[in-house]
């Protein structure tokens, strides 16, 4: 295995691409600049060229596919989830926390994709990365549905994750998604 393929380093390499993607001041779609209204699937695929460009090591054979959102062959089987409390807009946004707490089996929730990933055969290590916006400060902070989907996991589904890791990253050019957090478990199985 890659030594530098911690979960940690990739918490923090994948922060930093997206604050590199953000300081390009690419608007997605109709949306203001920044990387704060990309999709999930369109940051992770901004990130990635970023992700290559500064750990070629870990991130050069990494691809994008249905199951895992993102697999570092021979390392890591990642899931990704996006959380955004509020719109390009500044309207609150319904229904944001259900893409983490939503804990039934083939949902499109980091609870679902937990349970995918335990279900699947790959050999690669398995990992759940959450990312979300905020204003500076929060307005509506992501503490609590983080909290919730850890909560969710261990008591209800009976899943084990390691411990959470954590980045933040301010200072971002859209207006509304301001700063970034990037939150990441290495899904270790079932309890």
């Amino acid at each position: 295995m890659n030594n530098d393929a911690s979960l940690g380093v990739i918490i923090n390499a994948f922060a930093d691409a997206l604050v590199a993607v953000d300081a390009t001041k690419q608007a997605h779609k109709k949306f203001q600049p920044g990387i704060g209204p990309f999709g999930e699937a369109d940051a992770v695929r901004a990130a990635l060229p970023y992700l290559c460009t500064a750990n070629q090591r870990l991130f050069g054979d990494a691809r994008m596919r249905r199951t895992p959102d993102l697999l570092l062959p021979n390392t890591w089987a990642l899931e990704f989830k996006l959380i955004r409390p509020f719109g390009d807009n500044g309207k609150p946004a319904e229904h944001w926390s259900q893409n983490v707490l939503h804990p039934y089996r083939g949902n499109t929730s980091a609870l679902g994709d937990c349970l995918k990933l335990l279900e699947n055969d790959l050999t690669e290590r398995k990992g759940i990365i959450v990312f979300g916006y905020e204003h500076t400060p929060a307005q509506i902070d992501l503490e609590p549905a983080i909290a919730g989907f850890e909560l969710l996991a261990r008591e209800l589904l009976h899943i084990k994750l390691s411990d959470r890791i954590e980045e933040r990253r301010t200072e971002l050019v859209h207006p509304i998604h301001q700063a970034v957090r990037v939150f990441g478990w290495e899904v270790l199985g079932n309890s």
